[in-house]
């Protein structure tokens, strides 16, 4: 199976504007908006690199750095960062700009993983992907460690409950 380049799934720049009813009552942009809009941004991601149906598999972390308000533009970067058998860990990025000066910042960093399915919902091989600039490479690395640490995480809580089990 030939890999995929980054570049030919990503997101660059989606644009969202943020109106009054996407505020929470503190005023700032609701957070679950934010992930709702990921998560689809994310499964595009994972489509386009596998050329299959996706399903979101997990949310590894979605990290809220800073506020965004009213009038404020969300301004999404979203990119398929590893591959492996069937799945794949999708990154996004949320800068938030302000309407009025222009001043953007670093608002959400999030990272999912989804798995490629067949017709029949098995999961199903995707391609592998090909990282070619030093930020896709790091992201590249990265990913795994996430992963090895999600696997690890797993296998350690499996053994608190089949110890608590035979108690």
């Amino acid at each position: 199976m030939n890999g995929r380049k980054i570049a030919e799934s990503a997101i660059e720049d989606h644009t969202y504007r943020i109106f009054p009813n996407d505020l929470n009552s503190l005023g700032t942009v609701f957070g679950g908006l934010v992930m709702s809009v990921i998560d689809r941004l994310a499964l595009v991601v994972a489509e386009r690199h596998s050329g299959h149906t996706c399903v979101t598999a997990s949310v590894d972390a979605v990290n809220f750095l800073a506020p965004a308000g009213r009038g404020d533009n969300l301004i999404f970067r979203v990119a398929i960062n590893r591959s492996w058998t069937t799945s794949m860990e999708i990154g996004a990025r949320v800068i938030a700009e302000e309407d009025k000066t222009g001043v953007k910042k670093h608002i959400v960093s999030a990272y999912l993983t989804f798995v490629a399915l067949d017709q029949h919902k098995v999961p199903v091989k995707v391609p592998p992907v090909l990282p070619e600039t030093p930020a896709e490479k790091r992201r590249f690395k990265e990913a795994e460690m996430r992963r090895s640490a999600r696997i690890r995480s797993k296998k350690e809580i499996e053994k608190s409950r089949n110890e608590e089990n035979q108690s």
